[in-house]
């Protein structure tokens, strides 16, 4: 079995001509997954604001969703995990796309491994004002009323929502405080049983055999298109459109 897991892709349904090549990048990546990918693991910030509502998906991201589509219906398997710019999933990517929606975590067994995939949001340290952000903007009330506003007034408050979660939570850097949340948690589930830990969230691509077991980081694909594949009892990390890779 093939798993692919990509993360922090910052798809924006209103994208400016300098977001248009990493779309286009995107594009290409899941069109080389045909044939190529037994499940694809989308784990968090897939898009840059997420919102369905019963009768209404938000137009700029036709495009994606197309290829998403296209992509389970030539037999890979989709899970999404939530991250922390799109969690208010519903059930449209269920229903349409048969995906498997994980609002916290992706737990499988490969080839005998046992992988442990989420998207770390909610592990980093040193961050109370996101976390109580998280919290906030997770509550079903907060859901429901935003569901009932007109999809342009939300979809612009949306924008606004994204704006402070990047403002309240940079991305950390190698070796920033925040990233201790990461590692300690990676530890503890390679020390529970785990024998693969992958998170993303931080746009920091890594990859590290530890004594019980390795802890990789998917990366983004605002600077680096990086990918974590796992396949025979292996995880490798993996750039697209370049020849780099990283193999444990």
């Amino acid at each position: 079995m093939r798993v692919v897991i990509a993360s922090d892709f910052h798809l924006k349904f209103n994208e400016a001509a300098k977001d248009r090549e990493r779309r286009e990048r995107v594009v290409r990546f899941l069109r080389s997954l045909h044939g190529r990918a037994d499940v694809l693991v989308l784990n968090g910030d897939i898009f840059d604001l997420w919102f369905v509502w019963r009768q209404v998906i938000v137009r700029g991201y036709f495009g994606i969703l197309r290829e998403l589509a296209d992509l389970a219906d030539s037999g890979v398997k989709l899970v999404f995990v939530a991250g922390n710019h799109d969690f208010w999933f519903r059930d449209f990517l269920s229903t349409e796309m048969n995906a498997e929606i994980c609002r916290d975590c992706y737990r499988l067994t490969v080839d005998g491994k046992k992988l442990f995939v989420a998207h770390g949001d909610a592990y980093t340290t040193g961050d109370l004002r996101y976390q109580v952000f998280r919290r906030l903007v997770r509550n079903p009330v907060v859901m429901w009323l935003f569901s009932l506003l007109h999809p342009d007034l939300a979809l612009w408050l949306g924008r606004q929502m994204s704006r402070t979660s990047r403002r309240v939570l940079n991305p950390p850097r190698v070796n920033h405080p925040k990233q201790a949340g990461l590692r300690r948690k990676g530890e503890q589930l390679l020390a529970g049983g785990a024998d693969f830990v992958v998170f993303g969230h931080t746009h920091v691509p890594a990859i590290e055999a530890l004594a019980n077991g390795v802890l990789a980081n998917s990366g983004d694909w605002l600077k680096h298109s990086s990918y974590v594949v796992v396949e025979g009892g292996q995880m490798s990390l993996h750039t697209f459109e370049n020849s780099k890779e990283e193999d444990i």
